[in-house]
């Protein structure tokens, strides 16, 4: 039975069997195999300690949100609590993969720098762990500039105290042997020396922008060996850095460096809305990569609008021309590649427009469904099994969601490869809008993606939350654009000719192509990717902080406030003539025109 409190993708999890989970990308994401337990997000007000009783594990969080961990057999009664809003199942994280300071108006060497470098201000970096034995995040005596660093994984927090005697054995082996916490890939360690290294041995050229600041830093866990993040893990990094920085009664500036493509894309889900209210607690400001979606063939975009005559007329935005479609389908291909496991595609849609979408294999094989018809269905072409759910609104969005789950049929290894058409004719059609996403690039074939792509709307989720930073990338030896950053707005509120201020996403782009960074072993390597574009922003964050809270020349130079200066102070992109821009927002991060004054 489906729940409106639920969203689709949960609804669609609980009426698969487990089997057909398993073999899915996304529907058996936080379900333990072992425990039998669900673990959902839920937005709710009052208190839920009565589920206890029912052996839910409660951990509230902030602003209403919670995680409970929910035995399989009780999530039928999660609908029959009145206390209770609405709940997601958790959403797997990518690491937004793939000399910046002087192209971000940054010279640690100059006088307007010599006091600002974060002293005083929290940078916290929640991502795969950090390094701390490194130079880049020690103070002059050797001591650690992390005050608190806690390890999902290993469940344990340590202090500054453990981390300075951990440091005081003189060597890595032995230091890990006290405090154990390491960043198996290097990502957190290279954001963070971005944001916040001092250089180490090599001195202020190899140091990033916030060199002083102190540093909480979180490891995100997995749900198991080699997996990826979840947002739930993120929800308790947020709640405890925010924690910290109220206890310690320091501003901070949070760094986020990951994401992923499923859902709306318009702020709407409960991570998104999460994060909206923890940016309104304390001093903060979160800064977030725009992901690397851009350039990966992952997301398509259009618009069907019913001309005199009964035809429809089709916005191709791949070349923004119109085209007459005389029989009503709109067509939309996508390639399958070898040795595919597992795919999904999300089609997102106005509620109030009705299309019939007809799915063809490669071998010519079809089924169609209306998009009045809610609720599961389930199909077979070729050796390809799909589940399909035809989803409502919720509480918190009007859009409407096809889910697409493409699993090997019973016995099979990989999906069919070749090329699939998805067709939409419209039969009812208000704004005609369309979307459709595939899972992130880190997940899927170079080879899968559609073949005709739209480059808009390619920010990965949480950086379309409206309260964030939202960072793309570019190429500072080139003053150019990176392709591989994700885009902002394609439907979005005009003003005049102009996208409205609300709406603009990225905020604005800093360097991320071949960015030196520290690694792991205490070596500094180049890195690419939106991941590396945040953390300058994050930096520069939290020198504006600095200016403004700790040497008293503005009290209330934090969250909204800093973001409008660092727009205001961003400089020209080449080839872009106009801003705000759906690529760079409104351009390229310059630190030093972002102080106020």
């Amino acid at each position: 039975m489906d729940s409106q409190k639920n969203e689709n993708l949960l609804n669609l999890a609980l009426q698969t069997p487990e089997e057909e989970r398993e073999r899915s990308l996304e529907l058996n994401v936080g379900y333990d195999e072992q425990e039998r337990t669900w673990e959902v997000i839920v937005k709710y007000h009052n208190s839920l300690q009565q589920l206890t009783s029912q052996g839910i594990v409660v951990e509230e969080m902030i602003a209403g949100y919670a995680i409970l961990t929910v035995p399989e057999s009780k999530m039928e009664l999660l609908a029959r609590v009145e206390e209770i809003e609405y709940v997601e199942k958790p959403k797997r994280l990518f690491f937004s993969d793939l000399s910046g300071n002087t192209a971000s108006c940054y010279a640690p060497g100059s006088q307007i720098f010599q006091e600002l470098t974060g002293r005083g201000v929290l940078v916290a970096v929640i991502d795969s762990g950090i390094s701390y034995y490194n130079r880049d995040f020690r103070n002059a005596d050797g001591t650690t500039r992390i005050l608190y660093l806690w390890d999902q994984v290993l469940d344990r927090e340590f202090n500054a105290e453990q981390i300075n005697d951990a440091l005081a054995t003189g060597n890595r082996v032995s230091a890990q042997q006290l405090v154990p916490s390491i960043d198996t890939s290097g990502h957190g360690t290279a954001v963070a020396g971005i944001a916040a290294g001092n250089g180490g041995d090599r001195g202020t050229a190899y140091a990033g922008t916030a060199r002083e600041s102190s540093l909480i830093v979180v490891r995100l866990g997995t749900p198991r060996e080699n997996a990826f993040p979840r947002t739930t893990e993120l929800m308790r990094a947020l709640t405890y850095v925010v924690n910290k920085s109220l206890e310690l009664g320091m501003p901070v500036a949070i760094n986020l460096s990951f994401g992923n493509t499923y859902g709306a894309h318009n702020g709407t889900s409960l991570l998104e809305r999460f994060i909206n209210n923890v940016s309104e607690i304390g001093r903060s400001v979160i800064c977030v990569g725009s992901g690397n979606e851009g350039a990966s063939g992952g997301h398509v975009g259009g618009s069907a609008r019913l001309e005199r005559g009964g035809n429809y007329r089709l916005t191709n935005l791949v070349n923004q021309t119109d085209v007459d479609v005389a029989d009503g389908d709109i067509r939309v291909e996508m390639t399958v590649g070898a040795y595919e496991r597992g795919l999904n595609v999300q089609l997102w849609k106005e509620y109030t427009d009705r299309f019939l979408v007809t799915l063809v294999s490669p071998s010519g094989e079809t089924f169609q469904v209306d998009t009045d018809r809610p609720g599961k269905q389930v199909y077979r072409l070729q050796q390809t099994h799909i589940l399909l759910y035809n989803g409502e609104p919720a509480p918190y969005m009007t859009s409407q969601e096809i889910y697409f789950d493409f699993l090997p049929a019973a016995g099979g290894l990989y999906l069919n490869q070749g090329v699939w058409t998805f067709l939409l004719r419209p039969l009812r059609i208000t704004t005609g809008n369309y979307t459709f996403y595939l899972p992130s690039s880190s997940v899927r074939s170079a080879n899968t993606r559609f073949v005709r792509t739209t480059p808009d709307v390619t920010l990965t989720i949480p950086s379309t939350a409206g309260n964030v930073i939202t960072v793309g990338a570019y190429d500072p030896v080139y003053e150019a654009y990176a392709d591989f950053s994700g885009r902002g707005y394609l439907y979005q509120e005009q003003v005049g000719s102009r996208t409205s201020d609300t709406y603009v996403k990225p905020d604005l782009v800093a360097p991320g192509v071949g960015v030196i960074a520290p690694d792991r072993d205490g070596g500094y390597s180049p890195v690419t990717g939106t991941s590396f574009a945040a953390p300058f922003v994050t930096g520069a964050a939290a020198l504006l902080m600095q200016w403004g809270i700790v040497m008293g020349n503005d009290p209330y130079l934090y969250g909204e406030k800093v973001k409008a200066y660092l727009r205001k102070g961003a400089q020209p992109i080449r080839g872009v003539a106009e801003y705000p821009d759906s690529k760079v927002g409104y351009g390229a991060l310059c630190v030093e025109n972002s102080l106020p004054g």
